[in-house]
């Protein structure tokens, strides 16, 4: 099947929609379907306000619409609600084409979080984004809820996976093994919206270590000085840091689902989080804790059995998450003329 993916979100941005995208398309080629991705890099961008490593693309409906109809594709997806989204919504309404979309990023609480304007007129312009959708890809029961609470109810289930590299076989870091211990580990872009403040504040003993990149790393660094901050890291680099850790800190309040979760699992690391959607659909009680007290939750994760965390971890797969994804997808007859 021709796949036709249109995202705000995409390389070089570093966030778990990216990564989404990325191990989603990767193991649609692999099951030899041949999806296309619409992103910013094909377009002329302006960089966003106060989140400057998100680009946004300049580019109208008929501009989507064109790579759309050049492609011929047999199904759209639209990944987000940005500008990019925004244009290909309206060419396929416009043109009858039916297309599926997916409910990644807790817009309302992040525009609240930056701003601290009341999230309730964000609501109703995502209501408006999926009304016209066929259906609407949501990665946990926690959030098909809540977005049946604010008056979207044609969801349907798309799951995560995690990547062959996060496993417990392989190396740890040797600069986080170095470190008094226990390890405490943050992965994930370091920006207001993901509370990294909230586990850095922590009085639990021994090491805090943050593994990512942000607009908020500079204030953080002066901040706490005493946490060790390693930037961004990949592949079998990142999985080494799991590895290395002790224990995973999840602090984020206004995530879908936290990909990094289950890639700690993965490599035997439990979870210490805020009982929220995310945690709340990814753990179980051997392989995190959950508080409102952040410390309470980090003694409680490391009491936990390494072994039994990364059994949990290798329940879930890339090769399910496409096949829940191409299952909600919709066959269209998108025209070749834009």
């Amino acid at each position: 099947m021709r796949i036709a993916i249109v995202t705000d979100a995409w390389a070089p941005q570093v966030n778990g929609v990216v990564r989404t995208l990325q191990s989603l398309v990767a193991e649609l080629r692999a099951m030899n379907h041949e999806p296309m991705v619409i992103a910013p890099d094909a377009f002329r961008s302006l960089p966003c306000p106060t989140y400057p490593e998100i680009r946004l693309a300049l580019a109208g409906r008929r501009a989507v619409g064109a790579r759309i109809a050049a492609f011929g594709a047999e199904a759209v997806h639209i990944a987000t609600e940005g500008p990019l989204g925004l244009a290909a919504r309206r060419w396929c309404l416009d043109r009858g084409v039916r297309f599926t979309t997916a409910y990644h990023t807790q817009f309302p609480d992040y525009v609240a979080a930056r701003t601290g304007a009341d999230p309730t007129w964000v609501w109703h312009l995502i209501r408006r984004f999926h009304r016209r959708a066929d259906a609407v890809l949501v990665s946990t029961p926690t959030i098909q809820h809540m977005l049946e609470a604010h008056g979207i109810h044609h969801t349907r289930p798309w799951g995560r996976g995690v990547s062959r590299e996060f496993s417990v076989e392989g190396t740890k870091d040797p600069l986080i093994t170095a470190l008094p211990s226990p390890i405490l580990l943050y992965v994930g872009r370091v920006a207001v919206e993901k509370n990294v403040a909230a586990f850095l504040a922590t009085p639990h003993p021994g090491s805090k270590v943050v593994v990512g990149d942000g607009p908020a790393l500079s204030t953080l660094r002066q901040r706490y000085p005493d946490a060790h901050f390693l930037g961004s890291r990949f592949g079998d680099a990142l999985a080494a840091c799991y590895r290395a850790a002790d224990v995973l800190v999840f602090p984020s309040k206004t995530d879908t689902f936290g990909l990094v979760m289950i890639e700690a699992l993965a490599c035997g690391t439990p979870v210490a989080a805020y009982p929220v959607p995310g945690p709340i659909d990814v753990l179980s009680s051997a392989s995190g804790v959950m508080d409102d007290d952040l410390t309470r939750a980090i003694a409680g994760a490391l009491t936990l059995d390494r072994t039994r965390c990364a059994a949990e971890g290798r329940q879930h797969s890339w090769q399910s998450s496409a096949e829940q994804f191409l299952a909600a997808l919709v066959p269209v007859a998108v025209p070749h003329a834009a």
